[in-house]
């Protein structure tokens, strides 16, 4: 299969492979007549295991570590579940951030409302940003 043949099989763009083939998480065949690039069925299923770990969190780079593993025929299962956690303890700090960021908003959009426009002056870029009152 050629680049835009497997992005549509695995739902992603041709990008996201060509991506995945630059950094040599995938290296397909150069077909010499005309230059392009065939992916194999063992490609496709290496490029379906690198989309499904980037979904649950995982960095290229612990794809990158994760494949190195597989390779020297080791179990990846102990560093994937120890990754995992990882990802999941810096998703939730992540979400705690946006939860304040979004409390934060809300009560922007509720001061704001009851404020005038006005014009910048030489101090002054936007008077609701600069007078809000973060308030934790």
């Amino acid at each position: 299969m050629r680049v835009l043949e497997v992005a549509q099989h695995l739902g992603v763009s041709a990008d996201t492979v060509r991506f995945y083939t630059r950094i040599g998480l995938v290296q397909p065949k150069v077909n010499p007549a005309n230059r392009y690039k065939e992916y194999s069925p063992s490609d496709i299923e290496r490029l379906k295991f690198i989309v499904s770990a980037r979904q649950l969190g995982f960095t290229v780079d612990d794809i990158k570590t994760i494949i190195a593993m597989a390779q020297k025929n080791q179990s990846a299962c102990p560093s994937v579940r120890q990754i995992i956690a990882q990802r999941l303890e810096e998703t939730d700090r992540q979400f705690a951030e946006l939860v304040q960021t979004r409390k934060r908003m809300k009560r922007a959009i509720k001061q704001w409302d009851s404020m005038e426009d006005k014009m910048p002056t030489g101090t002054m870029i936007c008077h609701m940003i600069e007078n809000f009152d973060a308030g934790e």
